[in-house]
């Protein structure tokens, strides 16, 4: 009788699926590094044409605020906290991929990660660099923001050192100076290259300043991974934390509306959700304009949108529990706001739009085809994006708006100088993303080599035991 072989199991993860296997480390320079070194093309300056006129419009609504108060703006009685707390929220949402990507992928090994997480730190960089204008410019007058420091002073005042705000401020400093590191210490080894393939003796003494004497020697990789391992290790307990003390800002409130133990959970699956949703909105164009679809392949963007679809299964999950404890607990209070004000208040159309985009629009990656359609795919992560910014806003203003005292009620109505500041916001993430893409390699070129040899001498491995065990069968048929 013949033997039976057991077959050793092929990794499942072939090369092709990450990085084209025709590439080697000369062919790999050259596409990741091309864009650094090619003029720009007429598109890339027509983009930075519209971010920089957004970005003017930041300047005049910044201006103008600093001149006249923000009694331009229009919050009100009872709705003090606006477009300026909801557009910080979104924001500081949206910079959590980069660190979920670049800290917690890489700590489970996710090999899927390498040739996406420069373009997602980038983004988590600029986006809370935009969050944090929006609580500075909300104090009023933010000259004197170092009243809020605990320092002994004539004024007598000194910070609560139990109110979430106060959080808030360690948190997203704590994020933004751990993500710099993050990302600046995986940039070292391709600054170096771009030091030594520079033309010009400026391009050489600016890249080889940032490239910190870098010469790819044995104890230089030894620092430079156990640096990188450690700074994901600070980082993964961020990508918890932060949005959780965000949410405690509502969380800890009498407000109708606010006041849930979900609001944690509920927040940092949101914050995953709209933040893998802006990835996708910039890597697909970035690849094909870029030339990196050898790079950033069809698996990449497919995983992205598995995350998308199973943090918006969370967020819809959140969304009825609020709901069923509104109903649960009988709170006149809470009913009101959940059943009525918000489904069919003065915003129920932000609410609606709200549902369609984070509820509907995700489930339709639970189809293969739509989860592998480019046009589907952008399309649905702007959509998320948008439905994110209407959920922000929908917790904000309706829960304000209409609290315990209808005599106190107020519709809030934003004026040209809350868009103008949150356009100029996405004018000013857009520009630093445009010269992100210029400068800078945007995919890690040192990672996606080491990747490209990894799934290389795999398969080999593979296709080794294969043809061992078929000899084998072989031999014991015989």
């Amino acid at each position: 009788m013949a033997e039976t072989a057991h077959a050793i199991p092929l990794d499942p993860l072939e090369p092709r699926d990450l990085v084209a296997p025709h590439h080697d480390d000369k062919s790999l320079n050259e596409t990741l590094l091309d864009h650094v070194w090619r003029k720009p093309g007429k598109g890339w300056f027509m983009m930075l044409g519209i971010t920089s006129a957004a970005l003017g419009l930041l300047v005049i609504g910044v201006t103008y605020t600093l001149a006249r108060g923000i009694g331009v703006w229009g919050n009100n009685q009872p709705v003090g906290w606006a477009f300026d707390i909801v557009n910080f929220v979104w924001w500081v949402g949206i910079g959590h991929a980069g660190t979920l990507i670049s800290a917690i992928l890489l700590l489970f090994q996710q090999k899927w990660r390498t040739s996406i997480n420069r373009f997602a730190e980038a983004m988590t960089l600029f986006a809370v660099m935009c969050a944090g204008l929006f609580p500075l410019l909300h104090t009023g007058r933010p000259w004197f923001a170092f009243w809020l420091f605990p320092y002994p002073s004539t004024l007598g005042a000194w910070p609560q050192f139990r109110s979430p705000l106060v959080w808030d401020v360690f948190a997203i400093s704590t994020y933004l100076t751990v993500s710099a590191l993050f990302w600046f210490v995986g940039l070292i080894p391709d600054l170096a290259a771009l030091r030594d393939s520079s033309k010009t003796k400026l391009q050489r003494t600016i890249y080889g300043l940032f490239a910190l004497g870098w010469r790819g020697s044995g104890r230089h990789w030894h620092n430079y991974k156990i640096a990188y391992l450690l700074l994901a290790g600070i980082s993964t307990p961020l990508v918890v934390s932060v949005h959780t003390i965000v949410s405690f800002d509502f969380a800890v409130s009498q407000i109708p509306g606010w006041h849930a133990t979900i609001f944690p959970p509920y927040f940092v699956a949101g914050a995953v959700f709209s933040g893998f949703a802006m990835v996708i909105t910039l890597i697909v164009p970035a690849r094909k304009y870029l030339g990196l679809r050898d790079v950033i392949t069809d698996r990449h963007l497919e995983n992205m949108n598995k995350v998308i679809l199973a943090t918006g299964l969370i967020v819809s999950y959140g969304y009825m529990m609020e709901h069923f404890i509104a109903w649960f607990s009988q709170n006149q209070y809470e009913i009101w706001t959940f059943y009525v004000n918000r489904a069919t208040g003065p915003y129920a159309g932000v609410y609606w739009l709200m549902i369609a985009c984070n509820v509907i629009t995700p489930n339709i990656f639970w189809f293969k085809k739509c989860r592998t359609s480019i046009p589907i795919m952008w399309v649905a992560s702007i959509a998320v994006n948008i439905g994110m910014w209407c959920e922000r806003f929908i917790i904000i203003v309706t829960s304000l708006s209409q609290d315990f005292l209808p005599s106190s009620w107020d519709i809030y109505r934003p004026t040209w100088v809350d868009w103008s500041i949150y356009i100029g916001t996405l004018g000013l993430f857009g520009t630093l993303f445009l010269l992100f893409l210029k400068f800078v390699p945007a995919v890690a070129v040192s990672e996606v080599k080491e990747l490209q040899l990894e799934l290389k001498h795999a398969a080999h491995a593979a296709n080794g035991h294969h043809g061992t065990d078929s000899a084998a069968v072989t031999h014991g048929a015989h």
